[in-house]
């Protein structure tokens, strides 16, 4: 006996996009350059670094936020500024040889190396010209309203949910239902947009379409696929 899957046309079809959830860190906002990170830091706190030294410290700072996953596996970092800033300074404290006042200095200009992915707001634009509703969905243990500020994109959202605000993290099913009460939207007709398939990929638990696009380096991150999956959908 055979399957017979029928054609499309037996297939239910998808409810239409009518709302986008994204994540903020690697998917519309790049960290920067760790170069750049560590020269900022130095600018505040001087200090003379070998070749070697100055290379690994580099290295390591690429990849900080990636030991939080093995430190703090429930992302508690993310439910306030004092937790986060604990969860830091017990990574660096790990590295290559940073003393207090350089780990203080780099903890202090964090942010000013993250920079909005230059598709973002031509992403948006399209999303707004087609009435789709956008909410912003961070797990975020830092003032993430200063860099939404900075790269002028606060305005662009129509609800924003931050972790250390409603006491929840991804994947908590919990953090999703607050994006979707704000959007005042169902499950079935919201797209999530992020970059980690652990953290992001939550949301289909609920039911929502889900979409990771993995960290990249460079000014473009790939954003106009949002809305060829949004006018795919809403095409049928």
């Amino acid at each position: 006996m055979t399957n017979d899957p029928g054609t499309t046309a037996d297939w239910p079809t998808p409810e239409p996009i009518r709302g986008v959830i994204f994540d903020i860190h690697s998917t519309l906002v790049d960290q920067g350059d760790a170069t750049a990170w560590l020269d900022a830091a130095l600018a505040i706190a001087p200090h003379s670094l070998t070749e070697s030294g100055r290379r690994d410290l580099i290295a390591f700072l690429d990849r900080i936020w990636e030991g939080a996953r093995i430190s703090d596996p429930l992302s508690t970092r993310d439910l306030s500024f004092e937790a986060h800033s604990r969860v830091f300074h017990e990574l660096i404290d790990a590295g290559p040889g940073v003393d207090r006042s350089l780990a203080e200095a780099l903890y202090s200009s964090m942010l000013e190396t993250w920079q909005a992915y230059a598709d973002v707001v031509p992403m948006l634009t399209e999303l707004r010209q087609a009435r789709i509703r956008t909410c912003l969905l961070s797990n975020a243990g830092v003032p993430i309203r200063t860099v939404l500020d900075r790269e002028g994109l606060t305005g662009w959202y129509d609800e924003i949910v931050l972790s250390y605000e409603v006491g929840f993290v991804k994947p908590d099913r919990r953090i999703f239902g607050v994006a979707l009460d704000a959007l005042r939207l169902p499950a079935s007709a919201v797209l999530m947009v992020g970059d980690n398939a652990h953290d992001d990929g939550g949301a289909a638990s609920l039911g929502i379409r889900t979409l990771i696009l993995p960290r990249t380096s460079g000014r473009v991150h790939g954003l106009a696929a949002v809305t060829a999956l949004v006018s795919g959908y809403n095409a049928r």
